[in-house]
Protein backbone atom coordinates (compact mmCIF):
# COMPACT_ATOMS: atom_id res chain seq x y z
CA UNK A 1 0.00 0.00 0.00
CA UNK A 2 1.55 3.32 -1.04
CA UNK A 3 -0.03 6.72 0.35
CA UNK A 4 1.45 10.50 -1.77
CA UNK A 5 0.44 13.35 -0.65
CA UNK A 6 0.95 15.94 -3.74
CA UNK A 7 0.98 19.26 -2.08
CA UNK A 8 0.75 21.08 -5.84
CA UNK A 9 1.32 24.85 -5.22
CA UNK A 10 1.28 24.93 -1.32
CA UNK A 11 4.09 25.07 1.24
CA UNK A 12 7.61 27.02 0.48
CA UNK A 13 10.76 25.86 1.99
CA UNK A 14 9.84 26.89 5.72
CA UNK A 15 6.37 25.85 5.97
CA UNK A 16 7.51 22.48 4.23
CA UNK A 17 10.40 22.09 6.89
CA UNK A 18 8.02 22.14 9.41
CA UNK A 19 5.22 20.25 8.15
CA UNK A 20 8.13 17.38 7.47
CA UNK A 21 9.48 18.32 10.94
CA UNK A 22 5.83 17.17 12.67
CA UNK A 23 5.21 14.52 10.06
CA UNK A 24 7.83 12.54 11.30
CA UNK A 25 7.22 12.70 14.60
CA UNK A 26 3.81 10.88 13.82
CA UNK A 27 3.71 6.91 14.21
CA UNK A 28 2.77 5.83 10.78
CA UNK A 29 1.78 2.21 9.80
CA UNK A 30 5.00 -0.06 8.88
CA UNK A 31 2.60 -1.67 6.33
CA UNK A 32 2.15 1.46 4.60
CA UNK A 33 4.85 3.38 2.32
CA UNK A 34 4.08 7.15 2.88
CA UNK A 35 5.53 9.69 0.08
CA UNK A 36 5.18 13.55 -0.09
CA UNK A 37 5.51 15.62 -3.26
CA UNK A 38 6.68 18.91 -2.35
CA UNK A 39 7.03 22.04 -5.04
CA UNK A 40 10.66 22.40 -6.57
CA UNK A 41 12.01 25.30 -4.21
CA UNK A 42 10.70 23.00 -0.97
CA UNK A 43 12.19 19.40 -2.56
CA UNK A 44 16.02 20.09 -0.45
CA UNK A 45 14.55 20.78 2.72
CA UNK A 46 11.81 18.43 3.00
CA UNK A 47 14.61 15.69 2.37
CA UNK A 48 17.07 17.37 4.91
CA UNK A 49 13.89 17.45 7.46
CA UNK A 50 12.66 13.94 6.46
CA UNK A 51 16.29 12.45 6.53
CA UNK A 52 16.70 8.84 8.11
CA UNK A 53 13.07 8.07 8.18
CA UNK A 54 10.84 5.88 5.66
CA UNK A 55 8.83 8.52 4.08
CA UNK A 56 10.07 9.07 -0.15
CA UNK A 57 9.98 12.50 -1.02
CA UNK A 58 9.25 13.18 -4.81
CA UNK A 59 8.76 15.50 -7.56
CA UNK A 60 5.87 17.22 -9.04
CA UNK A 61 7.09 16.95 -12.46
CA UNK A 62 10.97 16.37 -14.46
CA UNK A 63 11.90 17.03 -17.84
CA UNK A 64 12.83 14.13 -20.65
CA UNK A 65 15.81 15.93 -21.25
CA UNK A 66 18.95 15.15 -18.75
CA UNK A 67 19.92 18.85 -19.71
CA UNK A 68 19.75 21.68 -21.94
CA UNK A 69 17.72 24.67 -23.36
CA UNK A 70 14.49 24.00 -21.44
CA UNK A 71 13.70 27.25 -19.07
CA UNK A 72 11.99 26.86 -16.14
CA UNK A 73 12.50 22.77 -16.11
CA UNK A 74 14.13 20.74 -13.91
CA UNK A 75 16.10 17.34 -14.60
CA UNK A 76 15.98 14.11 -13.13
CA UNK A 77 19.77 14.41 -12.41
CA UNK A 78 19.47 17.77 -10.91
CA UNK A 79 16.40 15.69 -8.55
CA UNK A 80 18.71 12.95 -7.64
CA UNK A 81 21.74 15.65 -6.61
CA UNK A 82 18.68 16.73 -3.86
CA UNK A 83 18.41 13.93 -2.77
CA UNK A 84 14.63 13.06 -4.28
CA UNK A 85 13.59 9.54 -4.67
CA UNK A 86 11.00 9.94 -7.15
CA UNK A 87 8.68 11.50 -9.14
CA UNK A 88 5.18 11.85 -9.93
CA UNK A 89 4.66 12.72 -14.37
CA UNK A 90 1.35 13.76 -16.11
CA UNK A 91 -0.72 15.00 -13.57
CA UNK A 92 -4.07 16.22 -14.54
CA UNK A 93 -3.03 19.91 -13.86
CA UNK A 94 -0.24 19.27 -15.77
CA UNK A 95 -1.94 17.62 -18.71
CA UNK A 96 -4.57 19.95 -18.59
CA UNK A 97 -2.91 23.86 -18.07
CA UNK A 98 0.76 22.83 -19.23
CA UNK A 99 0.31 21.27 -22.71
CA UNK A 100 0.99 17.63 -21.19
CA UNK A 101 0.36 14.80 -23.58
CA UNK A 102 0.60 11.11 -23.68
CA UNK A 103 3.78 11.12 -25.68
CA UNK A 104 5.62 13.91 -23.57
CA UNK A 105 4.26 12.08 -20.34
CA UNK A 106 5.90 8.85 -21.52
CA UNK A 107 9.40 10.67 -22.61
CA UNK A 108 9.13 11.94 -19.00
CA UNK A 109 8.34 8.42 -17.47
CA UNK A 110 11.14 6.87 -19.31
CA UNK A 111 13.63 9.57 -18.92
CA UNK A 112 13.31 9.57 -14.47
CA UNK A 113 12.79 6.01 -14.97
CA UNK A 114 16.43 5.34 -16.73
CA UNK A 115 18.25 7.61 -14.37
CA UNK A 116 17.03 5.59 -11.06
CA UNK A 117 13.96 7.93 -9.98
CA UNK A 118 10.79 5.99 -8.97
CA UNK A 119 7.54 7.51 -10.85
CA UNK A 120 3.96 7.94 -10.47
CA UNK A 121 2.09 8.42 -13.71
CA UNK A 122 -1.05 10.11 -13.58
CA UNK A 123 -3.81 8.60 -16.12
CA UNK A 124 -7.61 9.65 -15.95
CA UNK A 125 -10.46 11.00 -17.81
CA UNK A 126 -12.22 14.27 -17.64
CA UNK A 127 -16.16 14.79 -17.01
CA UNK A 128 -17.06 15.05 -20.87
CA UNK A 129 -15.15 12.28 -21.84
CA UNK A 130 -16.87 9.76 -18.59
CA UNK A 131 -20.64 10.70 -19.67
CA UNK A 132 -19.63 10.12 -23.27
CA UNK A 133 -18.62 6.53 -22.89
CA UNK A 134 -14.72 6.94 -23.82
CA UNK A 135 -13.37 6.52 -20.16
CA UNK A 136 -12.14 2.99 -21.30
CA UNK A 137 -10.62 4.68 -24.44
CA UNK A 138 -9.00 6.99 -22.60
CA UNK A 139 -7.48 4.86 -20.25
CA UNK A 140 -6.22 2.29 -23.02
CA UNK A 141 -4.73 5.60 -24.86
CA UNK A 142 -2.72 6.67 -22.14
CA UNK A 143 -1.80 3.83 -20.53
CA UNK A 144 -1.03 2.29 -24.17
CA UNK A 145 2.36 4.40 -24.31
CA UNK A 146 3.46 3.31 -20.93
CA UNK A 147 5.94 0.09 -20.57
CA UNK A 148 6.09 -1.69 -17.65
CA UNK A 149 8.76 -1.34 -15.01
CA UNK A 150 9.15 -2.28 -10.95
CA UNK A 151 9.69 1.29 -10.27
CA UNK A 152 6.36 2.46 -11.85
CA UNK A 153 3.21 2.94 -10.71
CA UNK A 154 0.29 4.49 -12.06
CA UNK A 155 -2.51 6.73 -10.32
CA UNK A 156 -5.81 6.78 -11.84
CA UNK A 157 -6.95 10.53 -10.94
CA UNK A 158 -10.74 10.78 -12.62
CA UNK A 159 -10.62 14.62 -13.76
CA UNK A 160 -14.02 15.24 -12.47
CA UNK A 161 -12.83 14.25 -9.15
CA UNK A 162 -9.60 16.36 -8.76
CA UNK A 163 -10.43 19.13 -6.21
CA UNK A 164 -14.08 19.17 -6.91
CA UNK A 165 -15.68 17.41 -3.20
CA UNK A 166 -16.45 14.94 -6.06
CA UNK A 167 -14.95 11.02 -5.39
CA UNK A 168 -15.56 8.54 -7.58
CA UNK A 169 -17.53 5.39 -5.90
CA UNK A 170 -15.46 2.70 -4.90
CA UNK A 171 -17.48 -0.13 -7.26
CA UNK A 172 -16.37 3.16 -10.04
CA UNK A 173 -12.81 3.24 -9.03
CA UNK A 174 -12.73 -0.71 -8.67
CA UNK A 175 -13.47 -1.17 -12.34
CA UNK A 176 -11.01 1.71 -13.77
CA UNK A 177 -8.66 -0.19 -12.08
CA UNK A 178 -9.34 -3.16 -13.39
CA UNK A 179 -9.17 -1.65 -16.66
CA UNK A 180 -5.30 -0.31 -15.85
CA UNK A 181 -4.09 -3.50 -14.39
CA UNK A 182 -5.35 -5.36 -17.64
CA UNK A 183 -3.15 -3.12 -19.76
CA UNK A 184 -0.47 -2.72 -17.62
CA UNK A 185 0.17 -5.87 -14.45
CA UNK A 186 1.42 -2.43 -12.51
CA UNK A 187 0.06 -0.81 -8.82
CA UNK A 188 -2.55 1.67 -9.51
CA UNK A 189 -3.34 4.24 -7.28
CA UNK A 190 -6.91 6.06 -6.49
CA UNK A 191 -6.40 10.16 -6.83
CA UNK A 192 -9.44 12.06 -6.35
CA UNK A 193 -11.04 13.50 -3.11
CA UNK A 194 -9.63 11.35 -0.97
CA UNK A 195 -9.86 12.53 2.53
CA UNK A 196 -9.86 10.67 6.22
CA UNK A 197 -13.75 9.75 6.09
CA UNK A 198 -13.88 8.12 2.42
CA UNK A 199 -9.98 6.42 2.36
CA UNK A 200 -10.42 3.53 3.84
CA UNK A 201 -13.71 2.12 1.86
CA UNK A 202 -11.49 3.55 -1.27
CA UNK A 203 -8.18 1.56 -0.57
CA UNK A 204 -10.15 -1.57 0.53
CA UNK A 205 -11.38 -2.12 -3.28
CA UNK A 206 -9.18 -5.34 -4.48
CA UNK A 207 -7.24 -3.39 -7.05
CA UNK A 208 -6.53 -0.45 -5.45
CA UNK A 209 -3.30 -0.14 -3.93
CA UNK A 210 -2.64 3.26 -2.37
CA UNK A 211 -3.67 7.00 -3.04
CA UNK A 212 -2.47 9.95 -4.44
CA UNK A 213 -3.79 12.85 -2.13
CA UNK A 214 -4.35 16.29 -2.65
CA UNK A 215 -5.63 18.73 -0.32
CA UNK A 216 -6.03 16.40 2.26
CA UNK A 217 -2.20 15.70 2.50
CA UNK A 218 -1.65 19.39 3.30
CA UNK A 219 -2.61 18.51 7.04
CA UNK A 220 -0.54 16.40 9.66
CA UNK A 221 -3.05 14.61 11.04
CA UNK A 222 -5.40 14.46 8.31
CA UNK A 223 -2.74 12.86 5.83
CA UNK A 224 -1.62 10.39 8.66
CA UNK A 225 -5.46 9.10 9.13
CA UNK A 226 -5.28 8.52 5.49
CA UNK A 227 -2.03 6.49 5.82
CA UNK A 228 -3.59 4.74 8.64
CA UNK A 229 -6.91 4.02 6.90
CA UNK A 230 -4.27 2.29 4.25
CA UNK A 231 -2.92 -0.45 7.08
CA UNK A 232 -6.71 -1.26 7.70
CA UNK A 233 -7.42 -2.77 4.80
Amino acid sequence: MLIAGNWKMFKGPAEAAAFSRELRQVALPDDVDVVVCPPYVSLEPTVQALADTDIGVFAQNCHWEREGAFTGEVSAPMLREVGVYGTLVAHSERRDWCGETDETAAARVRTALAEGLHVIVCVGETLAEREAGQTDAVLRRQVGVLEHDDNLVIAYEPVWAIGTGRTATPEIAQQAHETIKSLLDLPVLYGGSVKPDNARELLAQPAVDGALVGGASLDVESFAAICRAGSLT
